[in-house]
């Protein structure tokens, strides 16, 4: 039984409750107040996106030999804070999937999916934990993403406030999303002689599932935000 999972469970707990009570925390303006459900459960993956981008950065900071190896390196920090994304994925994959019609949220179950395979065989074999912080990286993208939506049910899309976040949106989509895996696709073909067979295949197939859907995701941004 590995500590991880009691990391997992409590991380899932917590952003459960953190669900419950966001609606008296930050109550949803008129125009959001149909769909409460979302405005709840884009702040809770705004929460998680500060969490795990910001401490992704702070883990490689505080521990640089996490950048030299990625595979058998697992500071206490940084390997609990891919637990508490594990639960996360697990808490958000749950409320869609209790509130949500299939054909409307399929693609984040997918995605969903893909990552708590991924990041579950780093919480339980302790290995490949820096190359999970790599891939939380993508979570500073996700804040401008988030705070997109918040305020698109805000009713603020004409605002200096959405367009200024429409550009860094845009920029760290690039920096930390696409070139983030696109360096982790090129690591696992430089490493595939020292990686298990099975742990290429899953790290092969993730970032084959999670290329594409980002440049679609990329060029509906550009499309919806700048094109128009």
């Amino acid at each position: 039984f590995s500590p991880g999972l009691l990391v997992v469970a409590g991380s899932f707990a917590a952003f459960r409750l953190l669900n419950r009570g966001l609606e008296r925390l930050v109550p949803p303006p008129p125009s959001a107040r149909r769909n409460r459900w979302k405005w709840r459960n884009i702040w809770t993956s705004l929460a998680h996106s500060v969490l795990s981008g910001g401490g992704a950065l702070a883990g490689f900071y505080l521990h640089p030999e996490l950048s030299k190896d990625l595979v058998g390196t697992h500071p206490p920090g940084a390997h609990s804070l891919v637990a508490v994304s594990v639960g996360y994925f697990l808490e958000d994959f749950v409320d869609m999937l209790c509130n949500q019609k299939l054909h409307q949220s399929w693609e984040l179950l997918f995605h969903h999916s893909v990552v708590i395979v991924c990041f579950g065989i780093a919480v339980l074999l302790h290995q490949y934990v820096g190359f999970a912080l790599v891939a939380l990286l993508v979570e500073i993208n996700s804040i401008f993403l988030h705070l997109r939506q918040i305020l698109l049910m805000a009713n603020l899309v004409h605002t200096t406030c959405y367009r200024l976040n429409s550009v860094v949106n845009l920029g760290t989509y690039v920096v930390f999303r696409i070139a983030t895996l696109a360096w982790m696709a090129r690591w696992l073909f430089l490493n595939r002689q020292n990686v298990p067979p099975a742990t290429y295949a899953v790290g092969t197939v993730g970032m084959a599932i999670m290329t594409p859907m980002n440049i679609i995701l990329f060029y509906r941004l550009l499309r919806s935000d700048f094109l128009k």
